[in-house]
C-alpha cells in the first residue's frame, strides 16, 4: 500500500511510537534498518514493514519526507518495521540483574554482552532506562531479541531468588577475582547505576562479592564495560 500524505492514520500512529507512554499503550515499538529487522523476523517480532524502497517487500510503502517524521536517524532510513514488544519469560539461572541503569548506549551494550556471554534472563529495574528506546535498540544490535528481558521490581524478585542463587555484587575490597570465585549453577550478577552503583537497600541482598582486579590509578569502569567483563568471568560462552 503506498502512503504519500502525513495526514494519514497509520503514519500518525508510528510517528505516536516514539513516545514511551504511547509504545507502553500499544505494546509496539519500531525498529530501523535493515540488521535490526532481519534479527527481529528471525524472532518473529515484527508486525509491519514500511520503506521508501519500491525494490523491498513491505506492508506501506511511504515518501522520504513520510519517513523522515519516522525516523530518529539523521541520516533518514530506508526501512522500518513496527515489532510487537518482548513476551516476559520466567528466570533463567543466569540473571544478570541492572539497577537503575540510566544510559540507553550503556543498557544496548549489556544486552549484547549478555547474549554473547551465555546469560540467559536480564531483570531490569522498574527505575531503569526504557528497553524500547531507540538508542537502546539501536546499541543492543539486534540481541535485544536473543534473551529474556524482564521489568519488575528486583527487591521482590531478589528476595524470592536469594535461597536458590548465588547473588553476587561488586566490592573493591571484599570481592574475589572472577576466577576464584566457584559458581553455582544458578548465578545473579547485579550491576548498578553509573553514577552511584548498587542501591543499599540492593546490596542486602549479596551472598558473594566480586571484584574486576584494575590498575589503582583507574577508580572505576564505565557500567557496560564492567558488566561485559564480570559476564565473561562468569558466563563465559557456549563453546
Amino acid at each position: 500500500m503506498d502512503i504519500t500524505s502525513l495526514q494519514n492514520t497509520h503514519v500518525k500512529e508510528w510517528v505516536k511510537l516514539n513516545n514511551k507512554k504511547y509504545r507502553d499503550e500499544t505494546g509496539l515499538f519500531l525498529i530501523e534498518g535493515d540488521h535490526l529487522i532481519e534479527e527481529a523476523k528471525k524472532e518473529k517480532y515484527i508486525e509491519t514493514i514500511i520503506t521508501i524502497n519500491k525494490k523491498e517487500t513491505a506492508d506501506f510503502y511511504i515518501t522520504p519526507e513520510i519517513m523522515k517524521k519516522i525516523s530518529n536517524q539523521k541520516s533518514i532510513a530506508q526501512i522500518v518495521a513496527v515489532c510487537k514488544k518482548k513476551q516476559e519469560k520466567p528466570i533463567g539461572n543466569k540473571v544478570l540483574v541492572l539497577d537503575g541503569i540510566q544510559d540507553p548506549g550503556n543498557l544496548g551494550t549489556i544486552i549484547r554482552s549478555a547474549v554473547a556471554f551465555s546469560f540467559d534472563t536480564i531483570l531490569l529495574s522498574e527505575d531503569s532506562v526504557d528497553l524500547y528506546n531507540e538508542k537502546t535498540i539501536r546499541a543492543t544490535e539486534g540481541m535485544l531479541f536473543k534473551i529474556n528481558i524482564v521489568r519488575k521490581n528486583i527487591h521482590e524478585a531478589l528476595n524470592k531468588m536469594k535461597n536458590d542463587y548465588q547473588i553476587l555484587i561488586t566490592d573493591v575490597k571484599k570481592g574475589k577475582k572472577g576466577s576464584e570465585i566457584t559458581k553455582k549453577e544458578k548465578i545473579a550478577l547485579i550491576i548498578g547505576n553509573e553514577g552511584n552503583g548498587i542501591k543499599e537497600t540492593t546490596k542486602i541482598f549479596a551472598s558473594e562479592y566480586i571484584k574486576i582486579p584494575m590498575n589503582p590509578n583507574c577508580e572505576s569502569l564505565n557500567a557496560g564495560v564492567a558488566a561485559s567483563i564480570l559476564m565473561y568471568e562468569l558466563g563465559g560462552t557456549n563453546d
